[in-house]
């Protein structure tokens, strides 16, 4: 049996600590290792289901991974309606583990400046490199890859999270793509009348159905 570095008391007076500065009605998770060891749901999340192991791509596992702060919108295909999720990197027992505060619906995170740069490595080396320069952002084998007329660079980030990061000017056209609207060229249609989008340095990037919509109102067309 796994033995858990906090006990149940421990854990609710945990709880109370935390009820002093969330909303009454947010949930709390507790990741330690590959599994969650302490799930206290509000009312409003009384019918959410957290599977007992961490999934790899979870905000709970890229905060053990990086121990960095990392918050997200959790789209409603998880939940059935969308939900702000914030994870903490803690310690317990001398090992890294994550508090997860999962927010009511209701909840508006506080708007923050989008960025002006992202971070991008290429092998052992980091780039800052200016939002203005970046082409475009794609998601490729569980990784993000970020793109400038010359350049490739790995984030940490998932589409996702950038998202909400990012100035306006960056739109999502594909669950594999968000794009500087400053660098396109022109948008056609292929032989299926599915759009692509060509960029300014000859690079084509399709446009899936289910964001047409959100490109069409963004460039008027």
């Amino acid at each position: 049996m796994k033995c858990f570095p906090v006990s149940k008391k421990g854990l609710e007076q945990f709880k109370i600590i935390l009820e002093d500065w969330i909303p009454k009605n947010a949930s709390i998770a507790l990741a330690y290792e590959d599994s969650y060891i302490y799930f206290a749901p509000s009312f409003e999340h009384v019918n959410l289901k957290i599977e007992r192991k961490i999934h790899p791509e979870s905000v709970a596992a890229r905060v053990i991974q990086t121990r960095i702060k990392t918050d997200v919108i959790v789209d409603s295909t998880i939940f059935g309606e969308p939900y702000f999720v914030m994870g903490y990197p803690i310690y317990l027992d001398q090992k890294d583990a994550a508090l997860i505060i999962i927010f009511p619906s209701s909840y508006t995170p506080v708007k923050k400046e989008p960025y002006k740069f992202l971070t991008g490595k290429q092998e052992d080396m980091w780039t800052p490199v200016p939002v203005e320069e970046i082409t475009y952002i794609e998601s490729l084998q569980k990784r993000t890859w970020f793109y400038t007329n010359d350049d490739q660079f790995k984030t940490n980030f998932t589409l996702k999270e950038l998202e909400t990061k990012l100035p306006e000017f960056f739109i999502r056209i594909h669950r594999s793509y968000i794009l500087n609207m400053y660098h396109i060229k022109n948008i056609t249609k292929d032989i299926t009348t599915n759009f692509i989008i060509q960029l300014k340095n000859g690079v084509e990037l399709p446009v899936s159905q289910s964001y047409i919509n959100n490109l069409r109102r963004a460039l008027e067309f």
